[in-house]
């Protein structure tokens, strides 16, 4: 799955009490149930570290930045922490990271900037799989007369039609933009090899990996792309946005700014006054995964190694889980799941699946599993070229199943027994 880790030296059995006992969120009763938080996708929930650390930044840091007394010295201490715990997330330099207010915005503002450097006629290619944040920043550009080619999909598993991307990726192909993951039908994508096609025909490489990151490590290095987007809130912590970029892009490339901001990157990214309580969330967020890690594997040293011990445990568990999924739901008649579902295959997808049952709209299904405490999501998740392509957006979309490493496998069982339910009702 993505990019290779680090072997083990003393792997622990996966220790979902004490994972769920990080996370208040989970303590959540409806109608005298604990909530089954299997709406992930769209933002997880966060451990008390993180919750715990915009806490303290408000009582101890409270300040704008590069002032001459303590608060505000601990604010851009705050920042350095953050923006260098992320950078062990990406393995990349700390003045690589850019911190926004989310992934959307983030790719708006670099693609105005890209789009300083383009002429008509040159040629960006998007996917029918990507989230529009990975395709309505792209697609602005044809207003300077850009060209926008986007690849096609396979429908029989919502997997990417590589023969497809390699005609569409031309010498005049600029850039390339593809989602390390699909938020609607979990499918990841071979981004290393995409990114090698890019290069070949001298366009750069962006990577869409908000959903990739809750599932997967991250390596920008070993992946080679030129930028690389995720959001925070999708891997447990809050709500802000993270850009990595290789350095000589984001020196190369001009930013919309005041005048006053400094030309130095990667701050010269950061519109405005940042939202820092939140910086430090993110930075907790990081240590959160990383000490996860550690208690998997007490025998990694740096904090990069943890989060590769905490990635490895985590994806092994969360691929049991989908495998129980996955074998319930094609037991329920009229089921139809989207995406691939062959378990030899399961390395090439996450643990996010959406499904149809019947004629039945996937907001009359969500709601009968809310009222149960089941939470989930229906509709197309801003996936709108791919819930359009699949003929479900007249429909109402898909219900969206997303699990990530504090669920259970009684939560599984539990949606399982409330869908069919539904199903017979």
């Amino acid at each position: 799955m993505g990019t290779p880790v680090m072997q083990s030296t003393e792997t622990r059995p996966f220790d979902i009490s004490w994972v769920r006992q990080q996370f208040p969120s989970l303590e959540l009763q409806v109608s005298g149930r604990a909530a089954a938080f299997l709406d992930g996708p769209a933002g997880t929930q966060v451990p008390k570290q993180v919750i715990d650390a915009v806490q303290d930044y408000f009582v101890n840091a409270n300040a704008n930045t590069y002032g001459a007394f303590l608060t505000s010295r601990r604010t851009d201490e705050t920042i350095r922490s953050a923006r260098a715990a992320m950078a062990d997330f990406f393995n990349c330099d700390s003045n690589e990271v850019v911190f926004g207010q989310n992934m959307t915005t983030i790719t708006f503002a670099l693609a105005r900037a890209i789009g300083r450097e383009l002429r008509a006629g040159d040629e960006i290619v998007v996917t029918t799989l990507d989230h529009d944040a990975n395709v309505a920043p792209w697609r602005a550009l044809e207003e300077r007369g850009v060209v926008v080619r986007q690849v096609d999909i396979r429908e029989a598993d919502c997997t990417l039609d590589l023969d497809d991307l390699q005609r569409k990726i031309t010498e005049k192909t600029k850039l390339v933009a593809v989602g390390y993951a699909s938020n609607m039908v979990g499918t990841i994508n071979p981004v290393a090899k995409i990114t090698r096609l890019a290069h070949a025909a001298g366009a750069l490489m962006f990577i869409d990996a908000v959903h990739y990151a809750p599932h997967g490590l991250l390596d920008v290095q070993a992946l080679d792309c030129d930028f690389l987007a995720c959001s925070p809130y999708k891997f447990f912590g809050p709500h802000m946005g993270t850009l990595y970029g290789k350095r000589e892009h984001l020196e190369k490339f001009i930013p919309y700014k005041v005048r006053p901001a400094t030309n130095t990157a990667p701050e010269c990214w950061e519109t405005g006054t940042q939202v820092q309580e939140l910086i430090a969330g993110i930075g907790a967020a990081v240590d959160y995964l990383a000490r996860l890690g550690r208690h998997c594997d007490p025998g990694v040293k740096s904090r990069r190694q943890a989060l590769q011990a905490g990635y490895r445990a985590t994806h092994e568990y969360e691929t049991g889980l989908l495998t129980r999924l996955i074998s319930g739901l094609q037991t329920i008649p009229e089921m139809r799941i989207f995406g691939i579902t062959d378990a030899k295959r399961f390395e090439e997808r996450c643990s996010t699946l959406s499904l149809r049952l019947g004629d039945r709209n996937p907001t009359e299904i969500a709601k009968f599993l809310g009222d149960r405490g089941i939470f989930t999501w229906d509709g197309n998740f801003y996936a709108l070229n791919l819930s359009e392509r699949l003929g479900l957006e007249q429909h109402g979309g898909v219900l969206r199943i997303g699990l990530v490493h504090y669920n259970t496998a009684e939560e599984v069982d539990r949606l399982l027994g409330a869908l069919n339910e539904f199903a017979s009702g």
